[in-house]
């Protein structure tokens, strides 16, 4: 016994030696195999465990010892961390919105409600602060990963030191898991080459089930499961991502229960509802039919006194004015209202299915006995509703992102029936966006003022808030949800990550609202800066200084724009005025000084500088890839599935495509390289054995290439014969200038088979959610001529780009 009783004290001392103090909590007897440790998690991964058992040259004189696994704090609570997409503060009804949300209302109802609770104004930017508890600028995101630059607040690399929530609790128990959109991942490194530090199972995150960008074709998406694209869709009439991911997270959840019961778990839900494009099932769209004919100016009445009525805006509050450079309800067509009412109409369904979807994963928790010790925190919306869709909205949320503002009545009415389904890729009127904003000025991107930063949030953690269905308005941002988590689980921010010294989190846990006791308690964040685009805002001890938007941002950039030195500034006492409606800049000019020195200060610490007020013509900034400086690029065989970022891009600059190819007998067809799909790109195929190209100027106009009336098809009726042939696509670009046309020259083996020239190319995005792909085409065709996936049926021997310089300066 004496012995015994030494040993234990001995391995216990080995034992406190590696994991520290905390190490005291030990579960089960030392050595054995259900022995567990609760670390102190200070650094992580802990340093390995010496072996506490003996090893002698018998194993029967030997004894056997199992390091102990890591376990959280007991009775540490499961997370599941939801969060929409696009969606503002008068979105849900659970802060007032016409759109019934009920799963987030089973939080709110069980927990608390937080009206005064703040995002980044943009996508991936605060993701990254969401999942870090730092800045965005601090972990590179001060812009979304599309519109990266080389400064270390703008390169879209999260980096080693900035370990997310899911490292930290991983490496401390959980079972960490990420479905639905990443935006946290940069660009160039999508491919199958990695690296795969920056994807999420790389940042703590054991699996994933999503897709990497800031969207995708919820029909037909852009997913992988962990690194590997998955097509989940084909064979599944009706699929639609928004349940998809609910199936999944469901069955990991059912499945890690039955393996590990006791474990708990971090699941990061973050569907694409409601990012563009707004694609819900028709069923959930025509739930809203005729619900918005009263217009947009009467939205934003009936949201605002919802809002009063419910206790989510202060009563004093007034109604920002609405803007005069977006038109009144009154003043449209009737066929603008009913093209308008349907976008609106769209855009409702897929907040209603998106929320549906939600609450069976939350009842998925219920039914598994989990609901009772797990934290749920519900954030409705990464930003304010988006103002992406011009004024018009589109069929194709591509024509915007390529400055194309403005459509044919005819052209968008065409799409009436369809509006929201796979034939569409759809958004709406930013007037839409302004209303589902209320009671705020502006929208998504714009970082100075509440429309574009301001958030409903609902959490609940059964036994520990204490003021079931209360409403906080203590003023708190999106970097404080990690050390919420921290605190309820228990676990320390560790200083030491696989060996990277950690920067400090930014943020400061919402836990001390959760005490019915502090439910008026001030609040523990005295200052918070906001920036996007050089849209700028900055936050202290209830006074709010900001820059008045030098261009909406619906103009997607395209206007000139003052130096962002020159911008006029705001001021707002948000102790008596909830939405910046009264501005004192004029009257407490003193006051106004003092806040923008504190904007400067909080910008040098946190990696804001250089301030960079340009947009769109950021997404041709050059990256680093593996084509980054590459002027030929050559392929072999088949390979779909490449990424944008590691493809050859062909706009702005001339460019040449040469396929050698060898026809076996029989004849071929099928795709032979593609980028892009229904919505914008190009293909170059063989047709019944005939090359054809096409490029597809954003679903508004084909221009085809191929014999026949006006080309030198000198192979009339017939195929490409058996054997190797050479396929070139020369053409030549009438810049300079972005989006210019010119001329594109196809020829077989030498001879010139057809010549066309176009007036326009597409500028800036030529594909989001699609890939370049060689050899089939994936996802959806850039023509209706073939159908999918139109496997080539030859060999492609060598496919060869060659680019010329980019011509985009005047």
């Amino acid at each position: 016994m004496k012995s015994t009783a030494m040993a234990s004290t001995a391995i216990m001392a080995i034992l406190i030696g590696c994991f520290g103090a905390n190490a005291q909590q030990i579960t089960g007897t030392p050595g054995s195999p259900d022995a567990t440790v609760t670390i102190d998690g200070k650094q992580i991964p802990p340093p390995p465990v010496p072996f506490g058992g003996v090893i002698k040259e018998s194993a029967m004189d030997s004894k056997p010892y199992w390091p102990p696994t890591v376990a959280p704090p007991k009775g540490a609570p499961n997370v599941l961390l939801i969060m929409t997409d696009d969606q503002g503060y008068g979105v849900s009804g659970t802060f007032g919105g016409v759109v019934s949300t009920p799963a987030m209302e089973r939080v709110a109802q069980a927990g608390l409600r937080y009206t005064q609770f703040h995002s980044t104004a943009l996508c991936s930017p605060t993701r990254a602060a969401l999942i870090t508890g730092r800045n965005h600028h601090s972990v590179g995101y001060g812009v979304i990963g599309e519109l990266s630059t080389g400064y270390p607040g703008y390169d879209s690399v999260i980096g080693l030191e900035n370990a997310t929530i899911g490292e930290i609790l991983k490496e401390n128990g959980y079972a960490t898991s990420w479905f639905g959109k990443n935006h946290n991942t940069p660009t160039y490194v999508y491919s199958a080459a990695g690296p795969f530090d920056q994807w999420p199972i790389g940042m703590g995150f054991q699996y994933f089930y999503g897709f990497m960008g800031g969207e995708t074709d919820q029909w037909t998406p852009y997913l992988y499961q962990n690194t590997t694209p998955i097509f989940p869709w084909i064979g599944k009439p009706g699929y639609n991502l928004t349940t998809d991911l609910a199936d999944e997270a469901i069955k990991y959840m059912s499945s890690l229960n039955a393996a590990a019961p006791a474990q708990p778990f971090l699941v990061y839900y973050v569907p694409g509802g409601t990012h563009s494009p707004h694609q819900p099932k028709a069923e959930w769209r025509d739930q809203f039919e005729g619900k918005f004919d009263m217009g947009w100016e009467k939205l934003r009445e009936q949201i605002f006194a919802n809002q009063k009525r419910l206790g989510v805006i202060p009563e004093n509050t007034k109604l920002t004015p609405w803007p005069d450079d977006l038109p009144k309800w009154e003043t449209l067509s009737l066929v603008q209202k009913k093209l308008y009412a349907r976008e609106a109409e769209n855009f409702a369904g897929y907040v209603a299915y998106t929320d549906h979807e939600i609450g069976r994963v939350i009842q998925a928790v219920e039914d598994m006995g989990k609901l009772d010790n797990t934290l749920i925190i519900y954030i409705s919306g990464d930003n304010g509703t988006s103002a992406e869709g011009t004024l018009e909205g589109t069929f194709n949320q591509m024509t915007a992102y390529n400055g194309i503002l403005t459509l044919p009545e005819v052209e968008q009415m065409l799409h009436y029936e369809d509006w929201g389904s796979d034939k569409t890729y759809p958004h709406m009127s930013v007037a839409w966006s302004w209303a589902f904003d209320t009671p705020f000025k502006w929208t998504k991107q714009v970082a100075s003022h509440f429309g574009g930063t301001r958030q409903g949030v609902a959490i609940s953690w059964p036994g520990h808030v204490k003021d079931v269905g209360g409403i906080r308005t203590q003023f708190h941002h999106v970097i404080d949800i990690v050390p919420t988590i921290l605190e309820a689980t228990g676990i320390k921010a560790p200083e030491v990550v696989n060996g990277i010294k950690q920067k400090p989190i930014e943020g400061i846990s919402m836990a001390y609202t959760f005490d019915q006791a502090n439910a008026n308690a001030p609040s523990k964040r005295d200052t918070q800066y906001f920036e996007m685009f050089a849209n700028r805002g900055i936050y202290q001890d209830g006074w709010y200084a900001c820059t008045t938007p030098a261009a909406a941002p619906w103009l997607m950039g395209a206007s000139k724009l003052p130096d962002v030195n020159d911008y006029k500034w705001e001021l707002y006492n948000l102790t008596e005025d909830y939405s910046q409606y009264n501005d004192l800049a004029a009257t407490n000019p003193d006051k106004l000084k003092a806040l923008q020195a504190v904007f400067i200060a909080e910008a040098a610490k946190y990696q804001v500088l250089p301030l960079d007020n340009t947009v769109i013509t950021r997404a041709i900034t050059p990256r680093p890839s593996a084509v980054a400086g590459r002027t030929e690029l050559t392929y072999s065989g088949a390979n779909a599935n490449i990424p944008v970022g590691n493809a050859p891009s062909i706009m702005n600059k001339d460019y040449t495509i040469t396929a050698e190819v060898t026809i076996p007998e029989g004849g071929a067809e099928g795709m032979i390289a593609t980028m892009g799909g229904r919505f914008g790109g190009y293909g170059l195929y063989l047709l019944k054995g005939k090359p054809v190209f096409v490029y597809n100027l954003l679903d508004l106009e084909r221009y085809r290439w191929e014999g026949g009336v006006g080309a030198e098809d000198w192979l009339g009726g017939s195929a490409l014969e058996p054997g190797k042939h050479t396929v070139v696509f020369d053409f030549k670009y009438d810049g300079p200038g972005p989006g210019k046309g010119g001329t594109g020259i196809m020829t077989v083996d030498g001879k010139e088979f057809a010549k066309k020239t176009m007036p326009h190319t597409i500028p800036f995005l030529m594909a989001i959610d699609e890939s370049f792909d060689i050899g089939s085409d994936t996802r959806s065709a850039v023509d209706d001529s073939y159908q999918l996936p139109f496997h080539f049926t030859g060999t492609i021997d060598k496919l060869t780009y060659k680019l010329g310089p980019d011509r985009l300066a005047k």
